[in-house]
């Protein structure tokens, strides 16, 4: 009989879905929680105004802070690992180490590799881009911003990774609330400063009131608008919330108590070595496919103009508000695998691991259809009012083919996003980090080349194409390595730096 690693107060055993989705449902909110800051602060500074810089200089900016930093993420996501196999193996208290050791990791990349890297960005991107002087430095400002401030980005996405692993979501999800809630307020003050747009409509007349008040405060205060840059400021302000919330609790009497998460506060390098010999591959994975990414957007798809450039970071939006909950469904069944391969039951692990599979489908088929039936309503939103009839008649078009080419690969990118989550919770890592370095050069750069270069005709589709066809591979090529089962044997536990019994 197939038993839960949890049991409710009444004492009767949770079904496997009630379980999943009590640990899932937070965690995917904050994953959407994540995304919907960044959909928000495009669609705020696309209002203004017309020029399509602005929103191209935001994404373009972001992708290029977020390299390192997603490297480093991939890295810290196996804090999730160690801690949820510590929790099924009742030594909850040996996962705080773990915590602290990202959070020493967080601290020493922050001040070697984050800050050298901002200060050569704008060289490298006037390097690798042909983009025009407008757009180079605003994009080049809003990532030196996010950079700056990236230690709090980091540090937030370790901790939260301790919470999931201890099956805890919902202190993660408070404090991405908060933090959203923060970014929003800053960035009505940052972004427009004295001169808020005037908005239409029944969204104006809700929030006019609000911008007269911005406005006004800030021509108090001498605020300027800041416009890109204030996005990035403002995004900085609210990680700090997201990174204070958790990290209050986690040094709180009451799990300090239970956990003695005070106690392993010193560096630890068997812990720091635990890291990174399990999370070098997600570091690898995540670090060279944002770096794919940055080189599809900001090269091939911005060889085409900033009228495509714009139109694709448009779509990505949606894109993303699609996979950050699938993203969070993987979070969860990380935890849940992980759980329950401490326990010494790999055939729970799958029966879980499959479970999330259907639900991530599901809901990312769901997100298919909708890019199809409302890819032309979906562009238009971003397409400031006072842009001419070409211009939106232009990005409505270029954005909307691009909408349907996502739509192909969504129930594959469920797939690969689910079973990489999976496959993390037991301890396999290399093989995912390996073949997604693969295929990410051989599809989304080497094939987008190619697809420019053999059917010019096809514009920017042509490397969104190549892009679908790298998720279409990635999906099936990790459901072939779930389905083998190699990863059954791994004991990860056995020699971890929190193996032993403490002495002291």
């Amino acid at each position: 009989m197939e038993s839960a690693p949890t049991l409710p107060a009444d004492g009767r055993e949770r079904s496997p879905l009630v379980e999943m989705l009590l640990i899932a449902g937070p965690v995917v909110a904050t994953m959407t929680s994540y995304t919907l800051m960044q959909f928000i602060d495009g669609l705020m500074v696309s209002r203004i105004g017309p020029n399509p810089v602005y929103v191209a200089a935001q994404g373009n900016g972001g992708v290029a802070a977020w390299v390192p930093t997603a490297t480093l993420m991939g890295l810290l996501s196996v804090v999730n690992t160690y801690v949820s196999q510590n929790l099924g193996a009742k030594h909850a208290e040996r996962g705080s180490a773990y915590a602290w050791a990202g959070l020493w990791i967080c601290l020493v990349a922050w001040l070697v590799l984050m800050l050298p890297y901002a200060a050569i960005l704008p060289w490298l991107l006037r390097t690798l881009t042909d983009h025009g002087p407008e757009l180079l430095a605003m994009e080049s400002d809003y990532a030196r911003i996010l950079l700056a401030g990236s230690f709090f980005t980091v540090a937030a996405r370790c901790i939260a990774q301790y919470f999931y692993g201890m099956h805890r979501p919902v202190t993660v999800l408070g404090a991405v609330l908060a933090g959203n809630a923060v970014n929003l307020i800053a960035n009505c003050f940052l972004i427009y400063g004295p001169d808020a747009p005037r908005l239409e409509g029944v969204v104006g007349t809700v929030l006019t009131p609000w911008f007269e008040f911005t406005s006004s405060t800030c021509r108090s205060l001498g605020i300027p608008a800041m416009g890109v840059a204030g996005a990035a400021i403002a995004t900085v302000i609210g990680t700090v919330a997201e990174f204070a919330i958790p990290m209050a609790r986690f040094l709180g009497r009451k799990f300090n108590g239970l956990y003695s998460t005070r106690r392993s506060w010193r560096p630890s390098p068997g812990h720091m070595r635990d890291l990174f010999r399990l999370g070098w591959p997600g570091a690898l994975m995540l670090g060279n496919e944002i770096i794919c990414w940055a080189y599809l957007m900001a090269v091939l798809i911005g060889h085409f103009g900033e009228v495509h450039n714009t139109a694709g970071w448009i779509s990505l939006r949606y894109m993303h508000l699609a996979f950050m909950p699938a993203v969070g469904l993987s979070i969860a069944v990380t935890a849940q695998v992980g759980k329950c391969m401490g326990m010494k039951r790999p055939d729970l692990a799958v029966r879980r691991a499959w479970l999330g599979v259907s639900l991530t489908m599901a809901y990312m088929g769901i997100c298919a259809l909708g890019f199809v039936l409302f890819r032309h309503e979906a562009i238009a939103l971003f397409v400031d009012p006072s842009a001419t009839a070409e211009h939106r008649a232009e990005l409505v078009r270029i954005g909307s083919e691009v909408m349907i080419a996502a739509a192909i690969f969504q129930l594959f990118d469920a797939l690969g996003i689910t079973i990489i989550g999976a496959l993390r919770g037991a301890g396999d890592t290399v093989w995912p980090g390996v073949i997604t370095l693969v295929l990410a050069w051989t599809c989304i750069v080497l094939g987008g080349r190619a697809m420019i270069w053999l059917f010019p005709e096809l514009g920017s589709l042509g490397p969104w194409i190549a892009a679908s066809a790298y998720i279409v591979l990635l999906g099936s090529s990790m459901c072939v390595r779930f389905v083998m089962g190699r990863w059954k044997r791994i004991d990860l536990l056995q020699h971890a730096a929190g193996a032993a019994p403490d002495t002291h």
